[in-house]
């Protein structure tokens, strides 16, 4: 009988070797594009590096922009392991941002210890809440889990917009967001002139708890059992509604974590649409990551340097930065295809 590393090593390590391929056919089928559309290829793609990780700034924004990737990216990959198809995570990061921010400045602490603490459990208590309510539409409505969780992206991201256009709006403001967040409650960075905050460490912190959780525990086991056979893990003895509710909650306290992350340490208030796309897009990273937790994190900073790099190539060689698009668009394509067997099965 093989342990969870043998079965980790000849299952997720090839995934992620398919991974890898389906990246590099989506980087080629880009540069023909490049090449199509009258730009030279290696340029577009140094220019994407150098914008990436030109200099410190770049370096920190596009840490920055990868923390709610990751923290979103290896709870969906927790999801469809054991094969809960959770594509929820924007509603959940839009709410695990409303919910930091109402605490931020509902109960303002002078400690930023405290401070930072209780924001971000009010935004990972949000996320769950949402996600929960996704479940429990799922299993005691019978509406599958995809329709439940896609909806409810939208329902989540309009209640946002009406608690900033009421209760925790800035009046007079020329568009949707909250007052300024007390200073406490912010992020703070990792050094003095660098601007990257705390928050990659927190997602990094996530990926390495839930790699164990997921390949040495019992509850880690069940799921990776359900999502090969839910049959066998019926005849095993697992409860499948409570293994769905398991995975659901830690996903969702995560991507509220990520609306959370996002709120304290980049924009420092909450803003109509601050979620857009963060949540659609950590599938493409927990596709990319082929499920493995801690192989979500290179896939995570390679999303989140892809799109920082992205606004350097516009403007360096004139090449639109909705190339970057194109890219992620590709590389979900081609993941799914090679892991269709998988998924499938």
């Amino acid at each position: 009988m093989r342990g969870p590393s043998a079965e980790r090593s000849s299952g997720a390590y090839a995934l992620i070797g398919r991974a890898l391929v389906a990246l590099l056919l989506s980087m080629l089928c880009a540069a023909v594009l490049i090449a199509f559309s009258g730009g030279n290829p290696l340029s577009a793609f140094a220019a994407i590096a150098s914008g990436a990780a030109g200099s410190p700034h770049q370096i920190a924004v596009s840490l920055n922009r990868t923390a709610p990737y990751l923290l979103a990216g290896v709870g969906v990959a927790l999801c469809f392991r054991a094969g809960v198809i959770n594509i929820g995570a924007e509603g959940q990061i839009a709410f695990g941002g409303l919910g930091a921010a109402a605490a931020a400045i509902a109960l303002p602490v002078a400690n930023p210890l405290f401070a930072i603490a209780l924001a971000l459990l009010a935004g990972a208590a949000a996320g769950a809440a949402w996600a929960a309510l996704a479940t429990a539409i799922h299993l005691f409505r019978n509406v599958h889990e995809v329709l439940a969780t896609l909806l409810l992206n939208f329902v989540a991201l309009l209640l946002v917009q009406q608690m900033l256009a009421g209760p925790i709006g800035q009046f007079g403001a020329g568009f949707l967001q909250s007052p300024l967040l007390p200073a406490a409650a912010w992020l703070p960075q990792l050094a003095e002139g660098f601007e990257a905050h705390l928050g990659i460490f927190i997602a990094a912190a996530a990926a390495v708890v839930l790699s164990f959780l997921l390949w040495r525990t019992r509850f880690g086991f069940a799921l990776r059992v359900t999502g090969r056979s839910r049959h066998a893990a019926t005849y095993a003895g697992f409860s499948l509604p409570r293994l769905t509710w398991g995975v659901m909650l830690i996903a969702g306290a995560l991507a509220g974590l990520a609306g959370g992350v996002e709120v304290l340490g980049v924009h420092r208030r909450l803003i109509e649409g601050f979620s857009l796309g963060f949540g659609f897009k950590a599938v493409t990273v927990a596709l990319l990551g082929a499920l493995e937790p801690l192989a979500v994190v290179p896939a995570a900073l390679f999303i989140g340097m892809l799109e920082t790099g992205g606004q350097s190539m516009q403007r360096q060689i004139g090449i639109p930065s909705a190339l970057v698009a194109v890219i992620e668009g590709l590389t979900m394509l081609f993941v799914l295809a090679a892991t269709a067997r998988r998924y499938t099965a």
